[in-house]
């Protein structure tokens, strides 16, 4: 039998990794989670803190909150630098950090494929202070437009271009368009709502691809209806922060592009040793061990980890998955037990475009329109953490959706 003070060291607060803490619980561990800041954030709902909708602490809560309660935790503060996996040894902004057994639950960061520029001028969405800048500067925009005497650079300065057409393009165009549309026009009526334009681009031929066709139809039609432009086929080539350029040759002046395009592992993965493969991600076993590391475990967008051919997706359901099939495991090695290969259950796929509008999958249930909307704020609101932010963000939506205001239209500087 294991010790209690056998140390499980888990890198990444995210989903990941806070399920994977919570199902050891009871495990006779000590649980030490390492991550770079003091909270975890839903991030699915990181784009509404983006459009104003929802304040930054409505959708994250520090850490040491949501594990109170659990005696054999521990957290801690650091940037995680390196690990050595032959020493069982991570090096931490803190100083070195040794495990018994290590979950890496690091997740991803913005893929801008390469694009140097549009890395320094786009606005990626992965975290909060992500979702600050760009609420911050889409706000300002119109303060700018409105001192603006030129039609055309008012018009570029009006014009906000979100690249991808996956489930986090969608809703943050929708939602883009709501602010604008429903609530900025009457905060600046001096300003012509025609100069404003947003363009949804997408490289391939559809969007949000893991859905049903007919679902991926509706999305876009309900788009067009919002005043979006969805454009297929077409490919960034570049932007400057005044004009994007595709690769077909157009260029749209443009002051933002919002990049919601693709995402890669974390930049750790470029440490551990070994040779990330696709999107930055490690190759696992079936039990999601670290091939000759058993101690170690991946999970989440660091994870790469195929089923039927094809790799995982990188999003909450399969992290959330991994964390607690990962827990099973280590519980499972302290008792000399076999370790389970981990399989993914698809539970469907949601994104939601605005009032009263949706497109859903769900455990084989495919619904748009009303009814897929009232799914998709159920399920939104039973996964949030903590009492208090499923309380504020119904009122937030409740008062949005009556009165059709958005609470937080702060420009804020640091």
């Amino acid at each position: 039998m294991a010790q209690a003070d056998t140390v499980v060291v888990i890198v990444g607060g995210g989903f990941g990794g806070l399920n994977a803490a919570r199902a050891l619980r009871r495990a006779p561990v000590q649980v030490v989670l390492l991550d770079r800041n003091n909270y975890h954030v839903f991030q699915p709902l990181l784009y509404q803190v983006a459009t104003a909708g929802l304040e930054p602490e409505q959708i994250a809560k520090p850490v040491r909150a949501i594990l109170r309660g659990q005696q054999n935790f521990d957290f801690r503060m650091v940037d995680v630098r390196g690990v050595d996996l032959a020493q069982r040894r991570l090096d931490t902004s803190a100083g070195p950090i040794a495990y018994d057994y290590l979950v890496l639950a690091y997740g991803g960061e913005t893929n801008f494929f390469g694009l140097d520029r549009v890395s320094r001028t786009a606005f990626g969405l992965k975290d909060i202070s992500d979702g600050i800048t760009i609420r911050n500067h889409v706000l300002s925009c119109f303060e700018l437009a409105m001192l603006e005497t030129d039609p055309e650079r008012r018009r570029a300065r009006l014009t906000f271009i979100v690249v991808g057409g996956g489930p986090t393009g969608v809703e943050m165009a929708g939602a883009l368009s709501e602010l604008i549309r429903l609530v900025l026009v009457k905060d600046y009526p001096r300003l012509n709502i025609k100069d404003v334009r947003i363009l949804l681009l997408e490289a391939t031929d559809t969007l949000l691809a893991a859905m049903p066709e007919r679902l991926r139809e509706a999305a876009a039609k309900t788009l067009w209806r919002k005043y979006v432009e969805v454009r297929f086929g077409a490919t960034v080539a570049d932007f400057d922060g005044l004009e994007a350029r595709l690769k077909s040759g157009e260029v749209i002046p443009a002051h933002t592009m919002i990049w919601a395009a693709g995402v890669r592992a974390a930049e750790l993965s470029g440490r551990l040793g070994v040779t990330p493969g696709r999107q930055g991600r490690v190759a696992v076993e079936e039990t999601l061990q670290l091939k000759e590391h058993p101690e170690v475990f991946i999970i989440g967008d660091a994870a790469y980890h195929e089923e039927n051919g094809a790799p995982l997706p990188m999003v909450a359901p399969v992290a959330i998955q991994m964390g607690k099939s990962v827990a099973t495991n280590i519980r499972n090695l302290l008792r000399g037990k076999p370790l389970e290969p981990f399989r993914y259950r698809d539970q469907g796929t949601l994104a939601t475009i605005g009032r009263n509008a949706a497109v859903a999958t769900v455990y084989g249930i495919r619904a748009s329109g009303f009814i897929a909307w009232v799914m998709w704020l159920g399920i939104h609101i039973i996964q949030l953490i903590g009492f208090r932010n499923k309380l504020f963000v119904l009122l937030n939506w409740a008062w949005d959706y009556f009165f059709y205001e958005r609470a937080a239209r702060l420009i804020t500087r640091d």
